[in-house]
C-alpha cells in the first residue's frame, strides 16, 4: 500500500456522498508526521491505509459499513498474528454532515459564572476572562509547567551567509535543569541580514526536526529524529519569512513533550520536560496538571524567555506564536497564557484547538481523547459528552483579545472541521468589539483562498489537505504587516 496513491484517489467516481465523506475523512488523517519509517506501519495509518486500499485498488464499492466487517473478518487477525498495533476506534464512522449536527448552544463569553452580563474591556479583564482561562486549565489542557527550573544556554553555531547571504543563521542549544535532572532543546534561527535594527519574529515549532525545515545542510538534527534533510521544508516559507524582513525561531516539538505515535504512551514521559518535576508515568499526574499540549505551549514561553535575554537581533514585543494541528492547539493555548505574544496564529488546529466541540463533525472529543496524554486526565469526561462541556473553542481564541489573531483552515481537512474554525473565530470575535474592534460578523465560510479581515481577527480558508502552504504564510505575513510593521 502507497501513501501516494491513497492520497490522489478520487472518490468523486463511482462512490455514494456517504462513501466519499469517510474516503475524504480517512485522506484528511492521512497525516505524515505519523509514519516513523518506511518499514513501519503506525497504528494510526493502518486502518486508514487499509481503507484507502479496498476503494483504491479493489472493485468492492459498496458501502464503508460493508469495508469494516471485512476488515473485522480479515484483516485484524492478520494483523494481529504479525503483531502489528493498530487503533480500532479509527475504523469508528465520523460525522461529516453538517444535517446531522445535534442541537446545540454555546457557551456565553461575555456572561460571568454568576449571569452578570460583561459591558466593557475592564470587566473582561477583571472577571470573565480569569473564569474562562480556569475552566480550561482545571479541565482540559491542565495546568503548565513550573517557572522553578534553571534555563541556560549554549551557542553552537553562528553564519552569516545562511540562504545564499540573505539570512543570519544560528543554532542554540536550551538547558533545563532541576534537582538533578536535566533535559535539552535545540533552537534553529534564521534572522535577515542587514535588517537595520530588531526584527519581528514567527516562533513555531516543527514536527520532524529542525534538518527538516530547510535543505540548510549545516543545520544540526535534533536528538529525537532521523527524518531526512529537508523533508517538511514545504511547510515552512523561509525565503518568504526573511525577504518580508521577519525572523524565524523553531524547535522540534519532540524536546518539550516526546510524542512518537508508536502506541508506548507510559514511555513517553520520561524523555519530556515534564521529567523536571518528577513527572515519568501518568500516575504521577494530578487530575488537573497539564500532559502534552500544556508542555509545548510551556516551551513556546521558554524559547520567548530566551528571545527577551539572549538575541537582541529580535524585538521582543513583536514575536508572533504559531502553530499547525497539535501544535497550533499549543500556540493558542500559549497565547493563552503568555501575554507576552504579540500574535498568536492557529493552522488546521481543528478539535480542541480553534474548532468548536460542540458541532461533533469530523474529529470529536471521543476520538481525539485517544491521546489522552495530551491533556490534564480531568478532560476525560467530556467523552462522548459535548452537551456537558461548559466552555468552548471560542472562548480559548477569545483569550488573545486584545491581540490579533489569525486562524487558517483548509478545505479538504474536513477532520478539523474548517466551518467550526470560521465560526469559532466569528463568535470570539465579540470580545474584540469591548475593545473597539470591528467583530467579524459572517456566518458562512468565505470562498477558498479569499482572507478575510475585521478588526485584529483573521481567518482563511484555502484549497487543500491538512499542511502548511506557501500561501498559508503568504496570508501569516500580510496580517503580521497589519500590527507588528
Amino acid at each position: 500500500v502507497t501513501l501516494e496513491k491513497c492520497l490522489s484517489f478520487d472518490p468523486y467516481d463511482g462512490l455514494d456522498e456517504n462513501s466519499r465523506r469517510h474516503i475524504l475523512g480517512i485522506q484528511a488523517n492521512l497525516w505524515t508526521e505519523y509514519i516513523d519509517s518506511f518499514d513501519k506501519v503506525q497504528h494510526m495509518l493502518l486502518p486508514r491505509l487499509s481503507a484507502m486500499s479496498e476503494v483504491a485498488w479493489s472493485e468492492k464499492k459498496d458501502s464503508y459499513d460493508a469495508f469494516l466487517a471485512r476488515v473485522r473478518h480479515a484483516m485484524v487477525p492478520v494483523w494481529q498474528y504479525y503483531g502489528l498495533v493498530y487503533a480500532p476506534y479509527a475504523f469508528e464512522k465520523a460525522n461529516f454532515d453538517e444535517q446531522a449536527i445535534r442541537p446545540y448552544n454555546l457557551p456565553e463569553a461575555l456572561l460571568t459564572a454568576s449571569g452578570r452580563k460583561v459591558r466593557n474591556a475592564g470587566q473582561w479583564e477583571k472577571d470573565r476572562r480569569e473564569e474562562i482561562l480556569s475552566m480550561f486549565t482545571r479541565q482540559m489542557y491542565g495546568t503548565l509547567p513550573g517557572n522553578d527550573c534553571v534555563m541556560t544556554s549554549e551557542c553552537l553555531e553562528e553564519s552569516c551567509g545562511a540562504l545564499g547571504g540573505k539570512a543570519i543563521r544560528r543554532q542554540v542549544e536550551l538547558t533545563f535543569s532541576r534537582d538533578g535532572v536535566s533535559r535539552k532543546a535545540l533552537l534553529l534561527i534564521y534572522l535577515p541580514n542587514n535588517a537595520g535594527g530588531p526584527v519581528p519574529c514567527f516562533l513555531g515549532f516543527n514536527f520532524q526536526g529542525n534538518q527538516t525545515v530547510s535543505m540548510d545542510p549545516d543545520v544540526i538534527s535534533s536528538q529525537y529524529s532521523d527524518w531526512p534533510r529537508g523533508n517538511k521544508s514545504s511547510r515552512w516559507d523561509i525565503g518568504a519569512i526573511i525577504n518580508s524582513g521577519y525572523g524565524l525561531v523553531t524547535c522540534h516539538y519532540y524536546d518539550f513533550f516526546y510524542d512518537r505515535e508508536d502506541g508506548d504512551f507510559e514511555g513517553k514521559y520520561p524523555l519530556s520536560m515534564l521529567a523536571l518535576w518528577g513527572k515519568e508515568s501518568s500516575a504521577d499526574f494530578a487530575s488537573d496538571e497539564g500532559r502534552a499540549i500544556s508542555a509545548w505551549a510551556w516551551g513556546y514561553s521558554r524559547v520567548l524567555d530566551w528571545i527577551i535575554s539572549s538575541e537582541p537581533r529580535i524585538d521582543p514585543a513583536k514575536v508572533a506564536v504559531m502553530g499547525h494541528s497539535r501544535l497550533g492547539k499549543a500556540a493558542l493555548w500559549a497565547g493563552a497564557n503568555d501575554l507576552r505574544f504579540a500574535l498568536v496564529i492557529s493552522n488546521c488546529s481543528g478539535c480542541c484547538g480553534a474548532a468548536l466541540s460542540k458541532r461533533r463533525i469530523g474529529e470529536d472529543l471521543h476520538r481525539i481523547l485517544r491521546f489522552r496524554h495530551w491533556f490534564c486526565k480531568d478532560f476525560d469526561r467530556y467523552i462522548d459528552n459535548e452537551e456537558a462541556l461548559p466552555f468552548d473553542q471560542h472562548q480559548l481564541l477569545a483569550l488573545v483579545a486584545p491581540r490579533p489573531l489569525y486562524v487558517a483552515s483548509a478545505e479538504g481537512d474536513i477532520w478539523a472541521d474548517p466551518k467550526g474554525e470560521f465560526l469559532s473565530v466569528a463568535r470570539a470575535s465579540e470580545v474584540w468589539a469591548l475593545y473597539g474592534y470591528k467583530p467579524l460578523q459572517a456566518s458562512v465560510l468565505p470562498s477558498a483562498g479569499v482572507p478575510l479581515y475585521s478588526g485584529k481577527t483573521g481567518y482563511h480558508v484555502r484549497e487543500g489537505r491538512h499542511d502548511v502552504t506557501c500561501f498559508d504564510w503568504k496570508c501569516f505575513i500580510s496580517f503580521a504587516d497589519r500590527f507588528l510593521k
